[in-house]
């Protein structure tokens, strides 16, 4: 709480508030106050994201769990599992601590939320094995995953923070939400221009005071000054154009958690996204079968004959009610293309199954039908072990080889698939007993989501580098990543690798590198770094638990809201809803938008400051009467605020938005160029005011002081005109303000009664007309000479 009343910006705005009440000005000081408690609360709601962050990972877990306590099974919830515990599993179950399998049988796990990997890995019971997430035939267990197949025993290793999703979560913890470059940079303009403006009001109050002994006349100029110097439009501005900005890419799918994200997202450079759910679909699919020398494509058009006997006995090989993704696919295909023929056999009940093991990589299921006299036997798993289990010669099974290693160079994962009829008898101890006949082959695959190639092509164009990072191996990565729209001919680096090289070798191999394979979170979180450390904006998508450190580190973190965890979302900065990459690239779009808008707002806010300034100073070195009062600078805040909030927060985008690169992340939103122009737009507009006021002079103090003010009225009008650049469409808003701000300022100029109220009396009509006329113009012909120009762009 402290760190927030201590932000810059907010110490401006109470600052300015209080300027405000000394001026009697309750409406404006409230507005202000309700600015300062509306950051607060911000603020103060990012300070709690990794308490979120680390309740939504205990509520990954199994919310009960079965234990064996004093020879009896109890169940209890899953925070009061303990260590030395011993638990009971069965498939279905969320594991609530990390442990050791002690027996079992036929036990596999969806471990994707901490690999990425989408395919379940078998468990053996043991104390030996490497220790990491997403090994084969080893004894460990880890907390949040689940159990997709079998049921054993276990011993409790590890609980809470001690796990491996509890190690996420205190890296998480460790991190910190750094402002965005941009952010940093308004917060310095913000301390510059406040300490200007409070050395310019103490010279303008002491050398009034001195010279002309009037401290109550000095005292008001140095608030109007005050008032013309302190840049209160721009956190208001920003968070603004944020929240504005939030809502219309809420519209297009994209939820942003981080106001600031919604700016970052358009200056990304590099878009680092992991595989599983986020390119992919995250369930696995039948995309390919062999049989019968057919090789058919899985699509909408029927399976042709051929092939109908792999899905049927792939079917059979699994149990009735799968929760493999394998065998949840192989049911998902027949249901829909094989419903109403004789290949599904609803009736038919299970007798046995033989479960994989590490002897024999295949699972074999023995069904008996209604009327049948033999039972039915279906098995499917590792092409060489059906191969073995078929018996086939080395002539015969070459094609089938052949075949297989074709389709896993693909990306799929191949299995094969046999079946085989067994007489009423007592039923053999080991599959090796049946006489089993070859099938076919299936291919099966975690499909690309339908847009995301086409997305991938406008992040290319948009000059923005997309880099997978997988828990794949590297071939099914390349795989993926070639139908994912990355390329055939790209740069594949695996997460060992990458682990190997220090720092500096690391940033070098990251210049190239398209994909990461066999990646693990403590890769990805180094990635994201090693990327930063290049001058990137690292954008980080992702869905799981494992994704979650990278996320909250990267510049720009983006989950996936549909099949995200918890743990992402409430790590990231922004969440996709409809799970949609291609909503990523709306969401650049729009945060470009917000930039390039919020550059000719900030270029505006320097502008118009200066005739406000210059002629609050003006009297000082001319010996002139107070030009601008306090009220004055009240009323121009009427023109600033709305313009520069509103009127270029809704300016359409350009139409090559997506067409050019990000902006370079070393380009200043105030560079020097557009500080020099916007300083000459608003040197004219001052340069052309003061001129109307020395010559109305003669005709009153009060009727020179109101032309000095409509002068700045319609010079700040220009201003909008000129800061609006060769921006497309037509923006109804900046013409309304601008007619109204005209229609308001001749109301005061020559209404006499409310004229009194501000100070000003009437003046001859054709000097407020040449003043007003003339500063317009300066403002709209400075924009023309001196434009403010595109913003720089570098390619990620």
């Amino acid at each position: 709480m402290v760190d927030v009343v201590r932000e810059p910006m907010l110490l401006l705005l109470v600052g300015a508030a209080l300027l405000y009440v000394t001026l009697g000005d309750a409406i404006e000081a409230t507005v202000l106050g309700a600015w300062v408690v509306a950051m607060v609360a911000m603020n103060v709601v990012q300070e709690r994201r990794t308490e979120e962050a680390l309740v939504a990972l205990r509520r990954l877990t199994s919310p009960h769990a079965r234990v064996l306590r004093d020879g009896e099974v109890v169940t209890v919830p899953s925070a009061e599992v303990v260590r030395g515990d011993t638990l009971l599993i069965e498939e279905g179950d969320r594991v609530p601590a990390d442990a050791r399998l002690v027996d079992g049988s036929n036990v596999v796990a969806d471990e994707s939320l901490l690999t990425g990997e989408s395919v379940p890995v078998r468990k053996v019971a043991g104390e030996e094995g490497e220790r990491t997430p997403g090994g084969e035939d080893q004894p460990w267990l880890w907390s949040g995953t689940l159990v997709v197949g079998g049921r054993g025993r276990a011993e409790v290793l590890a609980t809470g923070t001690r796990t491996e999703i509890g190690r996420i979560g205190s890296s998480l913890a460790e991190l910190e939400s750094a402002a965005t470059p941009l952010q940093r940079e308004v917060r310095g303009m913000v301390r510059w221009f406040a300490l200007l403006g409070f050395g310019a009001c103490l010279f303008l109050v002491g050398g009034l005071g001195l010279t002309r002994g009037d401290w109550f006349e000095a005292l008001l100029a140095g608030i109007a000054l005050a008032m013309s110097a302190i840049p209160e439009e721009f956190p208001v501005v920003m968070t603004i154009f944020y929240a504005f900005g939030a809502r219309r890419m809420a519209a297009r799918k994209v939820l942003t958690r981080r106001m600031a994200a919604v700016e970052g997202l358009g200056a990304t450079t590099v878009l680092a996204t992991d595989k599983t759910g986020t390119l992919t679909e995250n369930r696995m699919t039948v995309a390919r079968l062999v049989a019968g020398g057919v090789e058919h494509r899985v699509g909408e058009e029927p399976l042709p004959e051929a092939v109908h006997g792999v899905v049927e006995h792939g079917i059979l090989a699994s149990p009735t009610n799968p929760h493999d993704p394998m065998e949840v696919a192989f049911r998902r295909l027949g249901e829909s293309h094989l419903s109403g023929t004789e290949h599904l056999h609803a009736t038919w009940k299970p007798v046995r199954d033989y479960p994989l093991s590490p002897e024999m990589l295949a699972v074999a299921h023995v069904w008996q039908a209604p009327s049948g006299d033999d039972y039915a036997v279906a098995v499917k798993g590792a092409v060489e072990a059906i191969v073995d289990l078929c018996h086939l010669s080395e002539e015969a099974a070459a094609p089938i080889l052949a075949a297989a290693r074709a389709m896993s160079e693909q990306g799929l994962r191949v299995l094969a698939v046999g079946r085989a009829t067994f007489p009423h008898e007592p039923l053999p101890a080991d599959q090796h007993a049946f006489p089993f006949t070859y099938v076919g082959l299936a291919g099966l695959q975690d499909p690309v989501r339908p847009k995301v190639p086409a997305a991938i092509a406008a992040c290319r164009r948009a000059g923005i580098r997309v880099i997978m990072v997988t828990g794949d191996a590297p071939g099914t990565a390349r795989a993926i990543g070639a139908e994912a729209g990355l390329g055939t001919d790209v740069d594949v680096a695996t997460g060992a690798e990458l682990a190997a090289l220090d720092d500096e070798a690391l940033r070098e191999r990251l210049r190239t590198v398209s994909i990461v394979a066999r990646a693990v979170p403590e890769h990805k979180l180094r990635i994201v770094r090693g990327l930063q450390s290049l001058g990137g904006v690292v954008g980080m998508t992702g869905d799981g638990v494992n994704d979650a450190p990278a996320l909250r580190a990267a510049d720009i973190g983006i989950a996936m809201g549909g099949r995200g965890t918890d743990v992402a979302r409430e790590a990231a900065a922004m969440v996709v809803t409809d799970d949609d990459f291609a909503s990523i690239v709306a969401g650049v779009e729009e945060g470009r938008r917000i930039y390039a808008n919020l550059r000719r707002s900030t270029g505006f806010i320097l502008a118009v400051h200066v005739p406000a300034v210059g002629l609050s100073v003006a009297p000082v070195f001319f010996g002139w009467p107070l030009v601008l009062l306090p009220f004055h600078v009240a009323f121009l805040e009427l023109i600033i605020d709305p313009a520069c909030s509103i009127a270029f927060e809704v300016e359409p985008p350009p139409k090559d938005l997506m067409e050019v690169g990000p902006r370079d992340p070393k380009a200043s939103l105030f560079s020097g160029r557009m500080v020099l122009a916007s300083t000459l737009h608003g040197a004219a507009v001052l340069a052309v005011a003061a001129l109307a006021f020395a010559w109305a002079l003669p005709f009153g103090e009060e009727a020179a002081r109101g032309v000095g003010f409509a002068s700045v009225v319609a010079g700040n009008v220009g201003l909008i005109r000129a800061h609006r650049g060769r921006a497309p469409g037509f923006n109804p808003v900046a013409l309304g303000l601008s007619a109204a701000a005209v229609g308001l300022a001749l109301v005061i100029l020559f209404v006499p009664v409310v004229g009194r109220f501000f100070e000003i009396a009437p003046p001859p009509v054709w000097i407020a007309a040449a003043g007003m006329g003339g500063s317009f113009a300066a403002a709209v012909l400075a924009g023309v000479i001196f434009p403010v120009g595109r913003t720089p762009t570098k390619r990620g």
